[in-house]
């Protein structure tokens, strides 16, 4: 019997799009010959059988071969299943290959990381390239796979930060990490894998803990979650996965709040201490401590962050004998993992921080600052290319030279009570105390955030509850607005 039957491609059904609906003649005409030999070195064994009165044959290198298809077309004849005319195989082969082209694309996580970083290292920065390379790693250890000698969780991390840099593509890993590279190669899951509720808890677990399965500091998390959502985004936009298998996942037991710890915050006598301890750092012939005074200084007084300070070059200055002078920012010098940079140096040179690639920002700078800047540089003059701070080599001042300037200070300056508190513990936290003492000399928000390149919201947010006085002047002005309602209740006799 022969029939005509439309068969809708996958995908066509409540699409949008028209249906893609192609007809198939099918027949249950089928009669399945013996096998018999023919004049071929390569594919002697030929196997015949006919659908719908169209005869069909296919060769094979040996007869086992062609005993198995042929069972496998009486079997199909047997349950009664039509078979197409025009190709002569089994609806449900047909129906298996179309399904098998028109298959959802399931890389592994290991080839998926490697193509996502390929993709966005032309366009990313040297640090947006090493927080990616964290973040993918750090899914890894959720997406590795099971079985036995499995590589230890640092070594995943390693190899997949060792692997995703294109560079290394073609290339064999180090000794230290080809075990690690080849079980990752091998049992990493694909990406379908995330779509499992038990896999999509234990991603979210590897981003919110550390290896020793402490939790990760919160601005950790969300470096490593942003990294993951637009790996995500990648993925949705190639036709690897439908949605973003996190959307709705919150990071379990996180109370945190997105504020600054106002036990960092020093005040002035403390700043000034803590500046003048630098000073003392290292050998009088070094000066490596006094060389960053003014370095300190500019995030203590100007709120720059370290990068920017770095990046900072005398024709950025404008530094008069009296009064305010301006600092005009126009570039930074974050540092990375020389394997991160194109130039292949352990700093970047880039643009000033959420700013288009040419923006300056300047800087109003007190006198004291000033003078600081005056006289390191009379001391110490430039580097070759300009800049003011440099390592005593001349070379871009690394960050691990000033923490170690910054770390023997705070002993010198502080008790050691306040040595062992949050007080100062990082550089990073003298730019939070110079935007805390604008904002408690009421410097409009704005102007603040155009000092320091952030935006007015970030300030509002993240220096909630850092602001001294502001409760006292409230609650004064509360006072003599109640004692104005009641003189003038007073006054009025009538009412």
């Amino acid at each position: 019997m022969n029939y005509r039957k439309t068969r809708e491609t996958p995908g066509a059904r409540n699409s949008g799009r028209p249906s893609g609906l192609e007809t198939l003649t099918l027949s249950t005409d089928v009669r399945v010959w013996k096998i018999n030999t023919v004049k071929s070195k390569k594919a002697p064994y030929q196997l015949r059988w006919t659908v719908a009165g169209k005869v069909k044959a296919a060769s094979f290198a040996t007869v086992t071969l062609a005993e198995s298809r042929r069972s496998e077309l009486w079997h199909a004849m047997r349950k009664g299943e039509a078979f197409d005319v025009d190709s002569g195989l089994p609806e449900s082969e047909l129906r298996a290959a179309e399904a098998k082209k028109n298959a959802r694309p399931d890389p592994s996580w290991w080839d998926f990381s490697r193509e996502y970083m390929a993709v966005r290292w032309r366009t990313a920065a040297a640090k947006t390239r090493e927080g990616l390379a964290d973040s993918l790693a750090t899914v890894a250890l959720a997406m590795m796979g099971e079985g036995v000698k499995a590589p230890t969780l640092e070594d995943v991390r390693l190899a997949v930060r060792w692997a995703v840099v294109p560079a290394h593509k073609g290339e064999e890993p180090p000794p230290e990490l080809v075990v690690a590279c080849t079980w990752l190669s091998n049992r990493s899951l694909p990406l379908s894998a995330l779509t499992d509720p038990k896999v999509v808890r234990d991603v979210q677990y590897r981003l919110s803990f550390k290896l020793d399965d402490t939790p990760a500091a919160k601005e950790t998390y969300k470096r490593r979650r942003r990294g993951f959502n637009t790996a995500m985004e990648y993925a949705i936009e190639l036709g690897y996965l439908e949605g973003n298998p996190l959307v709705n996942v919150k990071r379990n037991g996180s109370k945190d709040v997105d504020v600054l710890d106002p036990r960092v915050l020093v005040n002035a006598g403390q700043g000034a201490s803590l500046l003048t301890a630098v000073s003392y750092v290292g050998s009088v012939h070094r000066n490596r401590g006094r060389r960053l005074v003014a370095f300190f200084g500019c995030q203590l007084y100007a709120g720059m962050r370290p990068a920017e300070a770095v990046g900072l070059r005398e024709e950025d200055c404008y530094l008069p004998e009296k009064g305010w002078g301006t600092l005009t920012l126009r570039e930074t010098r974050p540092a990375s993992g020389k394997k991160w940079t194109d130039s292949g140096k352990r700093h970047d040179k880039r643009g000033l921080k959420s700013r288009g690639p040419k923006a300056d920002r300047p800087v109003p700078i007190p006198p004291l600052l000033v003078a600081m800047l005056r006289e390191h540089l009379r001391e110490f003059g430039t580097a070759k290319d300009g800049r003011l701070f440099a390592n005593e080599r001349g070379g871009v001042l690394g960050t691990s030279s000033y923490w170690r300037v910054w770390q023997e200070a705070r002993p010198i300056a502080l008790p050691p009570d306040k040595v062992a508190s949050p007080l100062a513990r990082r550089p990073y936290d003298l730019r939070h105390a110079c935007i805390t003492n604008w904002l408690n000399a009421e410097v409009p928000v704005a102007e603040v955030a155009r000092r320091v390149g952030n935006s007015p919201e970030v300030i509002h947010r993240f220096y909630e509850g850092c602001i001294d006085g502001h409760e006292e002047l409230n609650n004064r002005k509360i006072e003599e607005s109640m004692e104005r309602d009641e003189e003038a209740g007073r006054g009025d006799p009538g009412e």
